[in-house]
């Protein structure tokens, strides 16, 4: 056959390609005879071409119309591909702008270059204008196109359908309102029916309205609340509250109005005090405890004022007073430690009153001179005399006032020369030991002017 051929030469490569124009001219008359050959090469070789190797060429006209289409083999050695123009193809005079591509059976295809060539419209075809066409030569290509355009028909029939579907629900303005009117109507039964009842027939629970934890109680009314609020008895002014806020933190007793520390017969009385840290408080001791202020249980007061780094108390006093009325003091510094205590004297020590001794034990006071005693500087002071001695060994008298340690002194005898031995215990007895005189049978009473440290 004849063919108006033209021949074009690619390399397959991964570099830029721009369209090109392979300086091809076919006239729309050139029917059955325009033919495009492509030489193909690969590294300078020709690129093989088998069975499994399918070239495709896509075509967009000038009018737009395009076309996809599969080429020949013209040398499979040679890497020779060809496409002969159809009739309809040659009519679309104008600039074609055309790819190549090869495509592989195991799913690898690629592009070989784009390019244009020129459709010259003969004269004889000068009147004659080409309808725009789409041609799809590859059969998978062709099946989804058909399906979308089946889709397409299938989608505006669905919509045409729908259309007539509301037509036939399209019901007359005085049909709508008849409705309405009666909706209105059975909705307005309803719920006055329903308004009506008072048995909870929706079945709420307190829970589900919030209402679990409240008494069913008559609540205050508003006047009592009133009332209650002007009521300055139960409630305190502003004033009254800072003063409240501003007053002492520490508690000096315990919660029942009883001693804040209390010290026991095996306690250090110091020790106590200083666990209690920086405050001040009140205490109760026993007289046996450890640095006690005296033989006698006192109760007293103690204010520590600051404390060392190791936030032990570091100055501070303590008052105590036994059950005698006795007021004994002691001061902590942090240099000295405790002072020590010390009794503070009364108007009693300072001006004593000599008071009667009670005999006991068959011991009988002088008519004249009868014992008495009495108590100065810590000092029991014994004055006058008693007759009708007990046996040795026995106790004349009993004190109050009770010494650290027993005292024995000797006192002299009336009625014969001589002296008796007595002692005053740390119980407080007065205890008669014996007599040495000249005649012990002319021995009518003992004289006492004496007095006994009691420290």
């Amino acid at each position: 056959m004849i063919y108006k051929d033209s021949s074009v030469q690619f390399d397959v490569n991964s570099q830029i390609k721009r369209i090109i124009s392979v300086n091809i001219q076919y006239s729309t008359q050139d029917i059955g005879t325009a033919k495009i050959t492509f030489k193909l090469t690969k590294d300078g070789e020709p690129l093989p071409i088998s069975n499994a190797t399918h070239g495709k060429l896509f075509m967009r006209m000038a009018d737009g119309s395009e076309f996809y289409v599969n080429t020949e083999v013209g040398d499979a050695f040679e890497g020779v591909l060809f496409y002969v123009l159809t009739d309809d193809q040659i009519k679309h005079a104008g600039t074609v702008t055309a790819e190549l591509y090869v495509s592989y059976d195991n799913g690898q295809s690629l592009s070989v270059h784009k390019f244009s060539f020129e459709i010259d419209k003969a004269l004889v075809d000068a009147n004659i204008a080409p309808l725009a066409e789409y041609y799809i030569e590859d059969f998978e290509d062709l099946k989804a196109d058909i399906n979308k355009t089946t889709d397409e028909i299938n989608q505006t029939l669905n919509e045409i359908k729908a259309k007539f579907d509301e037509f036939e629900n399209i019901e007359t303005k005085a049909g709508a309102q008849a409705k309405a009117d009666a909706a209105e109507a059975n909705a307005k039964a309803y719920t006055d029916l329903h308004a009506a009842k008072t048995d909870n027939p929706h079945k709420v629970t307190k829970s589900q309205v919030g209402l679990a934890n409240v008494d069913n109680v008559k609540q205050a009314a508003k006047t009592d609340f009133d009332t209650h609020v002007a009521d300055n008895v139960r409630h305190i002014t502003a004033d009254e509250r800072t003063k409240w806020n501003g007053s002492q933190l520490f508690k000096i007793t315990n919660d029942v109005g009883g001693v804040l520390v209390s010290i026991g017969d095996t306690d250090d009385f110091y020790t106590k005090i200083i666990q209690s840290g920086r405050r001040f408080g009140t205490f109760y001791s026993t007289g046996k405890a450890t640095n006690a202020a005296s033989t006698n249980s006192t109760r007293g007061v103690f204010h520590m004022t600051s404390t060392d780094s190791n936030g032990q108390p570091s100055y501070g006093y303590v008052i105590a007073i036994d059950w005698q009325n006795n007021m004994f003091t002691n001061y902590l510094d942090p240099n000295l430690g405790w002072q020590g205590w010390r009794r503070v004297l009364t108007s009693s020590d300072l001006s004593p009153t000599w008071n009667s001794v009670t005999l006991i034990n068959g011991a009988k006071q002088d008519s004249v001179y009868p014992l008495k005693f009495s108590v100065s500087n810590n000092v029991l002071w014994l004055r006058g005399s008693f007759g009708t001695l007990p046996a040795i060994g026995t106790s004349v008298a009993k004190f109050t006032n009770k010494p650290t340690q027993t005292v024995d002194f000797v006192v002299p005898t009336i009625g014969s020369y001589g002296t008796a031995r007595f002692a005053l215990t740390t119980d407080g007895d007065l205890r008669y030991d014996g007599m040495l005189a000249n005649d012990g049978a002319s021995v009518s009473r003992v004289s006492f002017n004496i007095g006994i440290p009691l420290w």
